[in-house]
């Protein structure tokens, strides 16, 4: 039975889950370390992976952001004859060029380009080229959005009114440069490649409400960081649920091995998401 008093939020011609079920766990992307990293792909089996999909859409999560490398677990869902929409990421790479038919073909239901080679397109002077990757995903007939973890990317994309439908906003900045940490903090954390600030989730937050485009927010949980206590995690959902949009959402990866996150955060979902008061601009 799938439980579907789940918030949801407006999507083009689709209604989304205020809590849409994300892939790092799945891919053993911690973000926290290689040890991590290996014990999330050993437990994240085929079967698991399946039955951690089937328990979010049962208990009225009804979609997945995940990359076109997970195509593959969505085929076999939607054997099963499931429900569940995909969000998928998006990028030009030379080792799989067919990477945007391949996800239209998959019935994805919006396609955002990749958020690393969005922002690194914009350090190095190249974001036209994401401009140029959203047309074609355009004319694909497919929802387009542009994936980033920096506001100021999305400043600009917005100044310059781009054709798309959606953003995906990770609320930490997290791949600072050596040079940017030492200016911003005048010493760098260890490791470098790895460092999540307090007051970054407001300075996304205050961007995400510059737009009346659905913003779905991720790494809430600054990967994982904020887990350790159950009070902590709850906090960080209800503080995103003032800061957002009615229509925007988050996406979260769960890791249901020691504990029922999925039963946890769509508690949680239900309980703060109506806290969602600020229009856009405010």
């Amino acid at each position: 039975m799938i439980i579907n008093d789940m918030p949801q939020i407006a999507f083009g011609k689709y209604s989304l889950s205020r809590l849409i079920v994300g892939s790092n766990t799945i891919n053993g992307g911690s973000h926290l370390s290689r040890f991590v990293n290996m014990q999330m792909k050993n437990y994240f089996t085929t079967e698991r992976i399946l039955e951690h999909l089937t328990e979010c859409q049962q208990l009225g999560i009804n979609t997945w952001q995940s990359g076109p490398s997970n195509l593959n677990w969505y085929k076999m869902l939607q054997e099963q004859r499931t429900s569940m929409n995909f969000i998928s990421l998006g990028c030009d790479a030379e080792d799989r060029p067919n990477m945007l038919e391949d996800a239209v073909a998959s019935g994805v239901i919006g396609i955002a380009h990749h958020g690393e080679h969005t922002d690194s397109s914009f350090k190095n002077g190249k974001i036209n080229l994401v401009r140029e990757y959203c047309k074609r995903v355009r004319e694909s007939g497919t929802m387009v959005g542009v994936s980033t973890h920096m506001p100021d990317v999305m400043k600009h994309i917005l100044d310059e009114d781009w054709d798309v439908d959606f953003f995906m906003c990770c609320v930490y900045e997290r791949h600072r440069t050596h040079q940017e940490l030492m200016k911003l903090l005048g010493d760098v954390p260890i490791p470098v490649s790895e460092v999540y600030l307090e007051n970054d989730p407001p300075r996304m937050f205050e961007m995400m409400r510059q737009t009346d485009k659905p913003c779905l927010a991720f790494k809430i949980l600054a990967a994982g960081r904020l887990c350790d206590k159950q009070e902590t995690v709850e906090q960080a959902f209800k503080s995103t649920f003032q800061q957002i949009k009615p229509n925007d959402a988050v996406i979260v990866g769960m890791y249901p091995e020691y504990e029922d996150q999925v039963s946890l955060n769509v508690q949680y979902v239900k309980e703060h998401s109506h806290l969602s008061t600020q229009a856009k601009g405010s």
